[in-house]
C-alpha cells in the first residue's frame, strides 16, 4: 500500500468564502520519474494563478492540488537526475500540468528547480520563484536586452504586486535602467521606492503622471493591469518601444500601438515546463537570483506568513490574493 500524505485541493469551483472551495485531504506519495525530485514542502505561496485556476478549472469531483511556488528539501531523486541530492534545500515554482506544491511531499522536474538561498527561511524564500521567474523573462523578452543595454527607462505597472516587486528589484540589480512604479496607495508608494523605482506614480491617471517624470516616455513597461490602459500605453510608450503583460483580459485592441511600432510580448513562465521541459533557463536563472539574494541585492518580497499549511489557511490566503489589496506575498508554512 502507498504511503499516503497530505495535501489540499478542491473538487469544484466554489467561492472562497464556501468551506468546500478548499478542502484538506489525503493522497498518495507521488513517486519521482526520471528527471524528477521528490521535495519535502516546508512553505508555500499564493499567486494569482492559483485563484485563476481555482475559480475556472472545475476538476468535476476529482481533487486537483494547486500550488506552484515552494521551497523545501529534496528526500528521493529519479535515476537521471544530475544537478541535486537528498538533503538539498530547494525552491521553485513548478509547472501547471502537475499536480501542486499545497501538500506534504510534491514531484517536480530538475530543470525548473534552484537551490534555496542560504540566507532565507524556507517561508521567506516561497515568495519569490514564481515572481523572479516571470519578472527575469520579463526583462529577457526586451528584445533589446535590458540587461545590457545603458540607459533606458523601465514603467511597471502593478509595482506593489508580487512580479512588479521582483521587477523593480531584478531591474535595479541587473540593468542600468530608470525605474518607474505605479502605486494608488501610500503604503504601496513606500514599498516600491524602498524596493528601489526611482519614481513612483498614480495608476489612475497613467498617462499624464509617467509623462510628468519622464516626458520623453518609455522604452520597457511591465503590465499586470492591460484592459483599459492601452490608450495609455500608446502615448508613453516610445517609437520601437516594447510592452510585456502578465494578465490575461479578453478582447484586447492593440491597435493603438500600431503607429508607433511598439511591440507586445506575453510573458508565462509556464511556457518553458509546458513546452520546453529538458530547457535549464529556469534552473539557471534560480540559481542566479539566489546569489543575488545571498549577496543582499535581492530581498524577500513576504510581507504576510501564515501557518500551518492546511485547507483553513489557504482559503484566508487566497481571499488575501483575491482582494488585490495585498502587498509583495502572502506565504504559509509548516504542517
Amino acid at each position: 500500500m502507498s504511503e499516503m500524505m497530505r495535501a489540499v485541493g478542491y473538487r469544484e469551483s466554489l467561492p472562497i468564502t464556501d468551506p468546500r472551495s478548499l478542502i484538506d485531504v489525503e493522497v498518495p506519495v507521488p513517486e519521482p520519474g526520471h528527471h524528477d525530485l521528490l521535495v519535502r514542502v516546508e512553505a508555500v505561496s499564493v499567486n494569482p494563478v492559483d485563484v485563476k485556476v481555482r475559480a475556472g478549472n472545475d476538476p468535476r469531483g476529482q481533487i486537483k492540488i494547486l500550488g506552484y511556488d515552494a521551497a523545501g528539501v529534496v528526500t528521493a531523486i529519479g535515476d537521471g537526475v544530475t544537478r541535486f541530492a537528498v538533503g538539498d534545500t530547494v525552491w521553485y515554482a513548478g509547472s501547471i500540468d502537475r499536480p501542486g506544491t499545497n501538500a506534504q511531499y510534491h514531484v517536480v522536474n530538475e530543470h525548473v528547480v534552484g537551490h534555496k538561498p542560504a540566507s532565507l527561511s524556507f517561508a521567506r524564500a516561497a515568495a519569490l520563484p514564481l515572481t523572479t521567474i516571470t519578472a527575469w523573462e520579463t526583462l529577457d523578452s526586451f528584445t533589446l536586452d535590458a540587461r545590457k543595454q545603458p540607459g533606458g527607462t523601465l514603467l511597471v505597472v502593478g509595482g506593489a504586486g508580487g512580479v512588479g516587486s521582483a521587477l523593480i528589484q531584478l531591474a535595479r540589480a541587473l540593468t542600468d535602467l530608470t525605474v518607474i512604479a505605479t502605486a494608488s496607495r501610500p503604503e504601496s508608494a513606500r514599498w516600491v521606492t524602498d524596493l528601489g523605482a526611482h519614481h513612483v506614480t498614480d495608476h489612475r491617471d497613467l498617462a499624464a503622471s509617467v509623462l510628468a517624470v519622464a516626458p520623453q516616455g518609455v522604452d520597457y513597461v511591465l503590465t499586470a493591469f492591460s484592459a483599459g490602459n492601452i490608450g495609455d500605453f500608446a502615448q508613453l510608450v516610445r517609437p520601437f518601444g516594447h510592452i510585456t503583460a502578465i494578465d490575461d483580459p479578453a478582447g484586447l485592441d492593440l491597435l493603438p500601438l500600431k503607429a508607433k511600432s511598439i511591440s507586445w510580448h506575453w510573458e508565462l513562465m509556464f511556457t518553458r515546463p509546458l513546452f520546453t521541459p529538458t530547457d535549464p533557463a529556469q534552473h539557471e536563472l534560480l540559481e542566479q537570483a539566489a546569489r543575488l539574494v545571498d549577496d543582499g541585492r535581492v530581498r524577500t518580497t513576504a510581507t504576510t506568513e501564515l501557518g500551518p499549511i492546511n485547507a483553513a489557511t489557504l482559503r484566508e490566503a487566497h481571499a488575501l490574493v483575491e482582494s488585490s489589496a495585498t502587498i509583495g506575498k502572502v506565504v504559509i508554512a509548516g504542517w
